[in-house]
């Protein structure tokens, strides 16, 4: 799997971050560090699960809203301060699904998809993307999520976790049985 920066942070890294939640938890005003570290990545994990701009520039205001007055209740626990801030954010995007009944949407393109059979060691054809897209569109929620933290945003499994406060192994076997599903069923479909 790719190494992606926003996820993967070094002991450095973590700590710089640590001093800045302090610092934000002390002067409301010291906030703007997280905050612009993390805006885009929290609207693109929002917009890339809905169909609307404008809901997702809406709910990642919230998300930052939420962070801030309740950043006195964070724990550090060793990952990124995203981990927090995309809890917020799903939370806040099932609410806005539950109450405006808006549709999930996926976004994804081949290579994401492609990385699904590499990481798997399973041969990847061209002609399964329609199938595999159709197939992931029917996974449940939790099982979606899982697919998009780990394939899509390329999220180590430490963070999967955290977001979705479950254990690492619990994360790395939900995930194996996602994969294996989803083999029989594109199985079936090319038999």
């Amino acid at each position: 799997m790719s190494f992606n920066p926003l996820y993967h942070h070094t002991e450095a890294q973590l700590e710089e971050e640590l001093r800045w939640i302090e610092a934000a938890k002390a002067n409301p005003e010291d906030f703007r560090p997280l905050y612009e570290k993390y805006y885009k990545a929290i609207f693109s994990y929002l917009y890339q699960r809905m169909s609307s701009k404008d809901t997702a520039f809406d709910i990642t205001s919230q998300v930052f809203l939420k962070a801030l007055t309740h950043l006195n209740k964070y724990e550090f626990r060793g990952v990124p301060f995203s981990s927090w801030l995309y809890r917020i954010a799903h939370n806040e995007m099932v609410q806005v699904f539950r109450k405006q009944k808006e549709q999930r949407v996926i976004n994804a393109d081949i290579n994401d998809l492609r990385f699904i059979c590499e990481e798997n060691k399973e041969v990847f054809f061209e002609e399964y993307i329609p199938a595999l897209k159709k197939l992931i569109g029917k996974l449940n929620e939790k099982e979606l999520q899982l697919v998009e933290m780990r394939y899509f945003e390329k999220r180590p499994f430490k963070e999967i976790a955290e977001v979705l406060e479950i254990s690492e192994v619990n994360a790395k076997v939900r995930m194996y049985r996602i994969i294996e599903k989803l083999k029989v069923s594109i199985r079936k479909i090319n038999v």
